[in-house]
Formats: C-alpha cells, structure tokens, sequence
C-alpha cells in the first residue's frame, strides 16, 4: 500500500476515534469517575450489597471505556509518526509494519464504535425477553417456537448466558408463550432490537392446499432490575402453583413447583418453572414481576418519549418491526432501519448480528436528530 493511502487511513481512524470518545462522552465519564472512585473506596460500601454491585460494575466499564479510547489514541499517534519515518527513510519493512498495525488499529476502533452504540440508561442491564403467538392459529405458534430457536441458535454461540422462566406449549404445534432471562455485557441494549410485532410469510405446512399464510409474533423485553428496587404489596399478589410442562429441555422443570403471580392493581401475569423448588421459582417470579412493573412506572413517567426505549413511537405490541418472507421470495427486512438480508435460513438460524448492529446506529442516529 502506498504511503499516500496510509496517511489516508490514519486521519480517517483519528476522525472517527474522534467520533467515538463523543459518542462515548469520555469527558463526562473522566468526571463521573472521580465521584465513583470516591463512593467506591467507602468503608460502609458493601453494608448495601445492591448498590456496592451497581457501582463497581460501572466504576470497571468507566475505566475500561476511557482506557481504550486512550490507547486507541496513543497507538494512532504512535503508528503516524512511524509512518513518516519510514517514508523518510524509504524503509519498506516499516512501512509493511505500519499496515499491518493500522489493520489491527481498524478492528479494534470498530469494537469501541460498537461499545458507543449502548448508550441507554439500562442497556448493560440483563434482558427479560418474551415470545407470544400473535394472530395466525397454529401458523402464529409455530412462527413463536421459530423465534425461540433463532434466539437459542444465536446465544448458544455468544458470552450471553440464559434461563428458560416460562414456557407454554401450543396446543397442536409450536409454543404459545416463552420467557427467558438473559445476561451479560449490554445484554438489554442488545436484544431491545428485537421488541415489538414480527411478521411470517410462508406456505403454511398446516394448510393442506399448500396456500400462503402471514403469521404474527410478539417480542418484549424489558430490563431486569433488583427487586428490592420495587416496593410491592403483598396484599396485591395472588399466589399460584401448578405443573411445569412444555418441551423446555434441561432448564425446565416438570413438577408442582411452578409458580404463577398476579399483581392484581395492574392485572400483571408472570411465571416461573425453571428452579428446582417451589420457594426458588416463587423468587425468581418476583423478580420477573419487579422488572415488568418497573417498565410499566416507566412508561407512566414519559407522555410523549419512552423514558426506557429512548424511541420516537411506541414499539410494543402491534408495531411491526421485521418481515421475514419465504415465498413467494426470500428476505427479511427490518422496517424500522430499511436493513435487508437475502438469506433467511441464516437468520432464522441464528445469525442476527447485522439485523441488531442496524438497529443500534438507528437508535443512535434518532436521537440524535431528536
């Protein structure tokens, strides 16, 4: 590669580094930093276990952000003034030296452009994702069972980790509802892509005359947050337990042991039947039912903006997202970014990364233009 070129390459990576630490706010974490540093060398920090967790992990993401961008900047200035001596010099190994140093340069600022994309006040919180059939009969259950298998596809070859909470089988085929929990780095701002109505056409393999059928499922998710963060009534509750079923695999739990709460204020429905034991899935219902009314509060406090979702219309229930067509061609298509992918198995196999990336610079690019 020529020199020219490298230069080239180098003031475009110091203009969109540049662009990162702003969309990062570097500035505003280097001051945040030093009030965080001083709540966290506290001798009564661990008296409150919740909130000792809650500033640790963002002390360490705080520092991990800032010291990236500062090597990325340092190996940047570095690898320019390298170049111009080995452009001085006419010394080609240095030269080749430099290239294969600004590839490495260029993959690891395209990591931190990722990690400037989860910017939402609850995107490192884990994710409470449920799949609901929605209109279409047997084609809708089926279409849900699809959904879950996508979402397992991709997270068995990701860090993320996950738990089954609920899962109802569909009466002939597929699923009527599942909810999982699922947790890692940026896990909610991850899959908050996924919310709202995904659409299915295809011939139907329950229609006998081999006719094309649309099919509608729901996905929401939420963030999951500590339940003592909600304070509930447990006058407000109803209690029920009832037999785990459903083909949920090893995460699922086929005894008495399932536990369903209902808030009765809000009419709120959860379940849990992953844990061994009555009491163990009574807690992780509770907390399934703290995260869901804190979304509702949530949504109570925004009259015009999701204060959650940082959206400009609302992407529940009935707001389609996503198409994914069969017949009589084949493409998904996500219809709030226009990001198009002609290979539907992949997808459906799990390979979602390029739908999730396009979402997360929509988002991005919305509110900035907000």
């Amino acid at each position: 590669m020529e020199p020219v070129e490298l230069r080239a390459i180098v003031t475009d990576l110091g203009s969109r580094l540049a662009d990162a630490r702003g969309f990062l706010d570097v500035e505003g974490k280097e001051r945040e930093l030093v009030e965080l540093r001083e709540i966290a060398s506290a001798p009564d920090l661990w008296d409150d276990q919740a909130r000792a967790r809650e500033v640790t992990s963002k002390l360490a993401r705080f520092e991990g952000i800032i010291n990236h961008v500062v090597e990325l900047e340092a190996a940047l200035e570095d690898v320019g003034v390298l170049l111009e001596m080995a452009v001085d010099e006419s010394d080609e190994d240095t030269v080749s030296e430099v290239e294969r140093e600004l590839d490495r340069l260029v993959k690891d600022l395209a990591k931190l452009e990722r990690e400037s994309l989860f910017f939402g006040e609850y995107d490192d919180r884990p994710a409470i994702l449920s799949v609901s059939a929605g209109a279409g009969g047997v084609d809708a259950q089926d279409w849900a069972e699809m959904l879950v298998r996508m979402y397992h596809r991709y997270l068995d070859r990701s860090d993320f980790t996950f738990e089954v909470d609920e899962y109802q089988e569909g009466e002939e085929a597929g699923i009527k509802s599942v909810t999982l929990t699922i947790k890692g780095d940026n896990a909610y701002g991850t899959f908050e892509s996924e919310r709202g109505t995904h659409r299915l056409v295809r011939i139907s393999p329950f229609d006998s005359q081999a006719r094309r059928h649309t099919a509608f499922a729901g996905i929401d998710v939420i963030p999951q947050v500590e339940v003592e963060d909600m304070e509930i009534d447990p006058e407000d509750l109803r209690i029920d337990t009832y037999r785990a079923s459903g083909a949920g695999g090893q995460h699922i739990n086929k005894t008495d042991s399932a536990v369903r709460i209902t808030h009765i204020p809000t009419g709120t429905v959860v379940s849990c039947q992953a844990e061994r034991s009555q009491m163990q899935n009574k807690a992780r219902a509770m907390q399934l039912l703290g995260a869901r009314l804190a979304e509702l509060a949530r949504q109570e406090q925004a009259a015009t903006v999701d204060a959650i979702r940082g959206e400009k219309h609302e992407a529940g229930w009935g707001r389609q997202i996503r198409s994914y067509v069969l017949q009589p061609y084949q493409m998904v298509k996500d219809l709030r970014t226009d990001f198009e992918i002609g290979n539907i198995q992949g997808v459906l196999d799990g390979d979602i990364d390029g739908l999730i990336d396009s979402y997360l610079q929509w988002r991005r690019s919305e509110m900035y233009e907000a």
